[in-house]
């Protein structure tokens, strides 16, 4: 009878270490879940702001205010070279709502950290069927957007052709 009660302590001593193991297991999967989230959402953040960052370019050339890479920035593709991060004071880049006046929310809670940026660069396109001899002018414009932590960016890039 002796030889049994210790071989039930033993017993409840290996329980209780299995299910603090699988406690611990559902604790560090709630934490990953977590982080996952908040990863995704700053990435839509960032994505939001980019977007915003390609209409507000858009905006800019059809009322004539784009300011359009020219000079050292006009080396093809300019976009490659651009400072869009604006750490070097963005050169070749704008910031969002500089020509236009619109404006955006930065730096709190779950909005960007800040304004995002663009570079409009002129190309010349051909419409299907056109005439090739004489290429009409539209507009390459990248984006870049930035989420409210730090390294959450997002960079997008469109091909933009004016309405007559």
């Amino acid at each position: 009878m002796r030889a049994q009660r210790g071989v039930t302590v033993v017993v409840c001593l290996v329980m209780m270490l299995l299910v603090m193991v699988l406690g611990a297991s559902a604790a560090r999967l709630g934490v990953q879940d977590e982080q996952s989230a908040r990863a995704e959402r700053d990435r839509e953040v960032a994505f939001r702001a980019a977007e915003e960052a390609l209409a507000d370019a858009e905006r800019a050339i059809d009322d004539g205010s784009a300011v359009v890479a020219h000079g050292a920035c006009e080396a093809d593709p300019a976009w490659q070279r651009a400072d869009l991060g604006g750490e070097a004071g963005g050169a070749c880049t704008t910031e969002y709502g500089a020509t236009t006046g619109a404006a955006m929310a930065t730096g709190q809670g779950a909005l960007p950290r800040k304004k995002p940026r663009y570079i409009v660069e002129l190309l010349a396109c051909h419409q299907p069927g056109a005439d090739a001899s004489a290429p009409q002018a539209c507009y390459r414009v990248t984006a870049i957007g930035f989420g409210p932590t730090p390294g959450v960016e997002v960079v997008l890039q469109s091909v933009y052709l004016p309405g007559p």
